[in-house]
């Protein structure tokens, strides 16, 4: 089983302890993301005017809002994804497909060879046969 993490974040200007089973590294990320969003908003002079609670809620929906998008996007890269495999199997069957015609044309292009050789050699044959039958 994975080991719990306990690390101590900063976020807001508050130390906090995260707790989890991910690495300290994705933690520290964690809160890092989040420091940026309250920067990103702190420069907003109508939300810096809305109380505490209000801010909250917007910095949730706003967070909120990326993990819809990103979870849209990851679905679609998703279906993207099978689209390309669905293609690259459908391709490959192609290929064998014209592989297997290529080497049947091959065989059938020996065998017309050869026809043709064996009805040059009778040609040659029957030329030399009627050349002795004028003698």
């Amino acid at each position: 089983m994975a080991v719990k993490t306990d690390t101590e974040v900063i976020i807001g200007g508050k130390v906090l302890t995260l707790s989890g089973y991910e690495s300290e590294e994705y933690l520290q990320k964690v809160a890092s993301y989040i420091n940026n969003k309250i920067a990103e908003y702190n420069k907003i002079d109508s939300f810096r005017r809305q109380s505490l609670e209000k801010q909250n809620v917007l910095l949730q929906l706003n967070i909120a809002d990326d993990y819809f998008k990103a979870k849209k996007q990851v679905s679609v890269l998703e279906e993207e994804i099978q689209a390309k495999e669905k293609e690259m199997y459908d391709l490959k069957h192609e290929l064998i497909a014209a592989q297997i015609k290529l080497e049947n044309t091959e065989k059938n292009l020996k065998n017309v060879q050869q026809e043709l050789n064996d009805s040059s050699k009778q040609i040659v044959r029957l030329e030399t046969q009627m050349k002795n039958m004028k003698k």
